[in-house]
């Protein structure tokens, strides 16, 4: 989750997760509520026995009885019930779950093993596994009530090792119907100790959502900076299904992975017959999108042959194939029953063009970093007759 602001830190040294409260509450029920005002408490004992304290006044007051973040620039987007991080030293607060949300990730790790070339969260070479894995596990505790879906992201999940699978256990045994997602690259997957690290969990909802960019190894190395990435991706595959797991492919669309994405969907067909789910994703301008986007932008529009041919190849076959991250509008009519309103809710936007649009509510729209680069075609459509 990337929703944050910040302000002034004081009387803490460490990162303190908490549940908001913006009302005042008993000293019984302080213990993991952080509280929100919009002013300062004149008397320290307003305070006392709450986890953390966020207000958006100005105050160099020091109560020296809870963790404090004054001056914080933005705080309308903070609810009562939202499950925050507050950072020392930055005074950064990270909102890390929302109960009103079905968009919720536990992100696990910074760093990759893969350095793909339209990352939207590009990695980072420092070893967060032991700080992250502690906020995280604290995070699962405070969450109050299950919810339908959760996913594991990063970085590459997987490179927590241990860790990791101390997460989903943690899941598994809170919240065992929720169902849980977990985005990897997959090529850990090829040491079978690690598959059957995953399967001996017996989490009862879970899946994998694994890239595969091409039929061809050395486009999809080429994509993911990783040589001998393809072959370690589809042994992982193979040792998956061995155990039971169950894995979606994702493709993400664009100028390098579109000339052979037909191809990608029949080999898909001939080996991966036992994924659950094939997902054909729009491109995301964020990360290392951008500064790569001369390799990389092909408007969606374009490229309608291709992907009307790859999902025919899929669903015709019976797989289950849905596209990601599009507007209806640049897709023909054939394709909407594939088209899904996929993009989480804090990062979704709809633009200017978009406003007397018939079909908006069935669009996914778009994220809301692609105002200034998106398909040339976009445009309001009328009622569907």
């Amino acid at each position: 989750m990337k929703l944050g602001t910040a302000g002034l830190p004081s009387d803490f040294n460490k990162p303190v997760v908490g549940i908001i409260s913006r009302t005042p509450l008993p000293l019984a029920s302080r213990t993991d509520r952080v509280l929100l005002r919009e002013d300062v408490p004149s008397d320290a004992e307003e305070l006392r026995g709450y986890r953390g304290f966020l207000t958006s006044a100005r105050s160099e007051k020091s109560y020296n009885v809870v963790p404090t973040i004054s001056s914080v620039r933005e705080i309308d987007h903070l609810k009562t019930g939202d499950i925050v991080a507050m950072e020392p030293g930055n005074g950064f607060i990270r909102t890390l779950y929302r109960p009103d949300s079905s968009h919720n990730v536990i992100f696990a790790t910074e760093r990759c093993n893969s350095n793909c070339i339209m990352c939207s969260q590009p990695p980072q070479d420092r070893d967060d596994a032991g700080a992250l894995t502690e906020r995280n596990l604290e995070l699962i505790k405070l969450i109050e009530t299950a919810p339908s879906r959760l996913v594991i992201t990063g970085g590459e999940p997987t490179l927590l090792g241990e860790r990791l699978f101390t997460i989903i256990a943690a899941l598994r045994d809170k919240f065992p119907e929720t169902y849980l997602h977990m985005l990897t690259n997959g090529r850990l997957f090829a040491w079978p100790a690690v598959a059957e690290r995953l399967a001996g969990l017996s989490h009862p909802n879970f899946m994998l959502g694994i890239p595969l960019y091409s039929d061809d190894p050395t486009v999809h190395d080429y994509v993911v900076q990783a040589k001998g990435a393809f072959d370690q991706t589809m042994i992982g595959f193979h040792q998956l299904a061995r155990h039971g797991i169950r894995v979606e492919i994702r493709v993400v669309l664009h100028s390098v992975t579109i000339p052979r994405l037909p191809q990608l969907a029949e080999y898909i067909y001939r080996n991966l017959t036992f994924a659950d789910h094939v997902a054909l994703m729009g491109l995301e301008n964020i990360g290392y999108a951008p500064r790569n986007m001369d390799k990389l932008w092909i408007d969606p529009y374009d490229y309608q042959d291709r992907l009307e041919s790859a999902v025919e190849i899929l669903s015709t076959r019976g797989m289950n194939v849905s596209i990601y991250n599009h507007q209806l509008c640049v897709l023909r009519k054939s394709l909407w029953k594939f088209a899904r309103k996929s993009i989480s809710d804090w990062k979704n936007i709809y633009i200017d063009e978009c406003e007397h649009c018939a079909v908006r509510e069935q669009c996914g729209g778009f994220f809301k970093w692609a105002t200034k680069l998106h398909s040339q075609h976009i445009h309001s459509l009328p009622p569907v007759q």
